[in-house]
């Protein structure tokens, strides 16, 4: 048996299926089931190219990246190893040879 969601209006655990959607018996809310799986799917972070990354990967730089506050850049094709996936608009946090500890946007760089 496959676990129903929560409802997304008032939380309640008491949902269930209706042939295409869900409903919620207590605040009445139905929502589709196709609606349920994008967002699932949504809070995976990728690369430039669609492809899904995980704490611990490596990644390649694909566009030459200037550094706030300093005079350096990160060129293209630097390699960077043992990434870490957080929350918020910079969603990678790494340490780059040369240059320290920084955050990065997934959609410049490739899985190596």
């Amino acid at each position: 048996m496959s676990v129903m969601p929560a409802c997304p209006e008032c939380a309640s655990t008491y949902t269930y299926d209706d042939g295409l959607q869900f409903v919620c018996p207590e605040c009445g809310h139905e929502w589709s089931q196709q609606a349920n799986d994008t967002a699932e799917d949504e809070s995976v972070i990728r690369d430039a190219h669609g492809t899904p990354l995980a704490d611990g990967d490596s990644v390649t730089v694909i566009k030459d990246l200037k550094v706030k506050g300093a005079s350096s850049v990160v060129k293209v094709g630097t390699k960077v190893k043992n990434i870490r996936l957080v929350e918020g608009d910079h969603d990678i946090d790494c340490k780059i040879d040369g240059i320290g500890a920084m955050k990065l946007k997934s959609q410049f760089v490739k899985k190596a």
